[in-house]
């Protein structure tokens, strides 16, 4: 595979799908620093491709012949977490019932990739910072020292730079992650790869399902083309593979997908970008004053249903994964409990 490199960009990488301008760089990037031994931090929304590009960093490499190991730091609570990553041993925890290796030494000679990296808690930053710096660890309740010659690739889908300045990120690890940063664009920034990541999903979905849907309406890809898609990649599979298994015959029609895609519907709050709450905010005040006038505690109810979607949207983003939501919150779990009663969101 050539690893020659113009100036408009690399070509693209096996099993990756896009080939417009804005791929071309991450692809070029990609290339460039996989043959280092460089920390790599990974930018972008979710389902923009991150994992495929932390594995194609570590094929790329010289320790392509090493393990690939993945965790997903926004996944497991602190203690979890960390035990998942060092390993720990025998008796250093209710349910140690025995020694175990953590990832990192799993990825020994190899490359770690963790997924969320900004989910990390303040203690666990501090490890973290000490294996990129030293390639040092102890496994938790261990004080013998392990040394381990692992890549780190790591991947945040928020600002890091927001997540400093709120106190929940430690400046010096993010130094030691940003070595090479490569930003992955989200999916509404390069609509010119949607007809070929349409047709690379139709392959997929018609060999899976034993189906053969082969062709695309227009007015289908014209909605496909118009639409936002704060779900990325990721969203635009689902919705192939739906109208795959659905379709009466060998097209995918515009009446196969989602109303939202169609335009027949509003934004999705729960998957809106954080920006969107603004949109909401004025959009519940216009609403407020012109149909609301004379009720009572009008400020309180815009402010509480405000809040209801900030939650359904942290929810979402963790996956229903309440310890996750309530840090990226800034509250903690039992308060986040609290509130998903008061709003009627503790039985969703």
């Amino acid at each position: 595979m050539s690893s020659d490199l113009s100036s408009a960009g690399g070509p693209p990488i096996p099993g990756i799908i896009g080939s417009g301008p804005a791929m071309r760089e991450v692809y070029r990037r990609t290339r460039q620093v996989a043959r280092s031994n460089a920390s790599v931090l990974l930018l972008g929304e979710t389902g923009t491709g991150k994992e495929l590009i932390a594995r194609a960093v570590h094929q790329l490499s010289l320790r392509a012949s090493g393990p690939f190991i993945r965790v997903n730091c926004g996944a497991l609570t602190e203690s979890l977490l960390e035990s998942e990553l060092f390993g720990h041993v025998r008796g250093s925890f209710t349910g140690a019932v025995g020694d175990r290796t953590g990832r990192f030494e799993a990825a020994h000679t190899g490359s770690i990739f963790l997924d969320e990296i900004n989910s990390t808690t303040p203690k666990l930053q501090v490890k973290l910072l000490r294996v990129l710096q030293e390639r040092e660890f102890e496994r938790v309740g261990d004080t013998k020292t392990v040394h381990v010659d692992t890549r780190v690739i790591a991947a945040s889908n928020r600002d890091l730079g927001e997540e400093i300045s709120a106190g929940r990120f430690r400046e010096d690890l993010y130094y030691r992650l940003n070595v090479v940063p490569i930003h992955l664009p989200p999916l509404r920034e390069r609509r010119e790869d949607i007809p070929e990541l349409v047709a690379h999903f139709l392959k997929i979905y018609n060999e899976s399902n034993d189906r053969h849907v082969p062709h695309v309406e227009p007015a289908a890809v014209e909605s496909f083309q118009q639409y936002d898609w704060p779900g990325n990649v990721r969203e635009l599979q689902n919705y192939i593979e739906r109208a795959v298994v659905l379709a009466p015959g060998d097209e995918v029609t515009l009446d196969l997908l989602p109303d939202v895609v169609r335009g027949r519907t509003g934004r999705r709050i729960g998957h809106s970008r954080p920006a969107d709450l603004e949109t909401l905010a004025s959009d519940l005040v216009a609403q407020g004053l012109n149909t609301a006038a004379g009720e009572d505690n009008l400020h309180g109810k815009i402010v509480s249903r405000v809040e209801r979607e900030l939650i359904r949207q942290v929810l979402a983003q963790c996956n229903g994964v309440q310890i996750k939501a309530a840090r990226r919150l800034g509250m903690n779990r039992n308060t986040l409990r609290k509130k998903l009663k008061e709003l009627g969101l503790d039985e969703k």
